[in-house]
């Protein structure tokens, strides 16, 4: 029994047929699971609880896993999944997307006309592409789709990735990357030390005039810095599909910002990606259910437990950990 915390996206029922039974997302129903397919919400112990001594696996439908308490899920003796590879292609051309958006100046040309305001040839400040720089923060499945684009587009391409020693583009620290980029897409997972990772002195440390993207993780962008970036005409242009909070609130500024795109959250959402991100996630859980190790582990610890090779774990008052 698979256990979903959001209704089943339309057109995806294929998926479980034949292979598992689905409850969900009503709380009471997770003491019913073997397994939680998890989309948004946040697990943490509490949570994990819930599904009592019958909970083995917590497999993402996503690459992020910020929202699960690893420790808890530990120590818990409760493997947890992620599914790497499966959203890589949509959010790749979203990225893109949003970077060809906010370059182009598409929603403040788009209000412009709306409004018939002035002469559209005079006052474009819409960027060309070919031969500016393309920063990339984190280089992996994604960044590295979006960086074969900005080649295919004429742009010079740097990454920054402390956890990358080779790659086909150069390699660069994070102070040089904000230095010498026009355009920055943001690809990095969301830590404790990535947190607010571009907050005011990251902006100001950026060239004046540059677009900014991000379609990793909200939490890794301090909003107020990012408005005031904005608003001075350090950042030209601004293009979001994450965000913290998620959503953003009714009035919020970026909502209504003229140089802003935000998108909810939606890269990987699209027609195929919705089916490969469920479909390894199922797999993910089903491979963990039948006693078998899958590939996307991120908390491969559990691994050494008594409760996942063969035992339930217990503390020295005999009561499961």
């Amino acid at each position: 029994m698979l256990f979903l915390d959001r209704p089943l996206p339309s057109g995806l029922e294929d998926l479980f047929s034949g292979r598992a039974n689905v409850v969900g997302p009503e709380p009471e129903s997770l003491s019913q699971a073997d397994g939680v397919i998890a989309g948004p919400a946040a697990w943490d112990g509490r949570r994990m609880d819930l599904g009592s001594n019958r909970l083995k696996v917590i497999s993402r439908s996503g690459i992020g896993y910020d929202s699960v308490d690893l420790p808890a899920a530990t120590d818990r003796d409760i493997v947890v999944c992620n599914a790497p590879d499966a959203p890589t292609v949509s959010t790749a051309e979203h990225a893109v997307t949003l970077l060809l958006a906010a370059a182009k100046r598409l929603p403040a040309t788009q209000e412009k006309l709306r409004h018939a305001e002035g002469d559209y040839f005079d006052t474009n400040d819409g960027l060309e592409l070919n031969g500016r720089t393309l920063g990339l923060v984190g280089y992996g499945r994604i960044a590295q789709r979006v960086a074969r684009v900005g080649a295919a587009l004429g742009m010079e391409v740097l990454a920054h990735d402390p956890y990358v020693e080779e790659a086909d583009v150069e390699l660069v620290s994070f102070d040089r990357l904000l230095e010498n980029s026009d355009v920055i897409s943001v690809h990095a997972p969301l830590t404790p030390r990535t947190e607010r990772l571009f907050d005011a002195v990251a902006f100001a440390a950026m060239n004046t005039g540059v677009i900014f993207v991000n379609s990793a993780r909200g939490g890794l962008v301090d909003h107020d810095a990012l408005i005031h970036a904005l608003d001075s005409g350090k950042v030209l242009g601004a293009a979001l599909d994450v965000t913290d909070p998620e959503p953003l609130p009714p009035g919020h500024r970026l909502l209504s910002h003229p140089s802003a795109i935000v998108t909810p959250h939606i890269a990987s959402a699209t027609d195929r990606g919705k089916r490969r991100l469920y479909r390894q996630a199922i797999d993910n859980a089903l491979t963990v259910i039948g006693g078998q190790r899958p590939a996307s582990v991120v908390n491969p610890e559990v691994y050494d437990s008594p409760k996942v090779n063969g035992g339930p774990k217990v503390n020295d008052r005999g009561a499961r950990k």
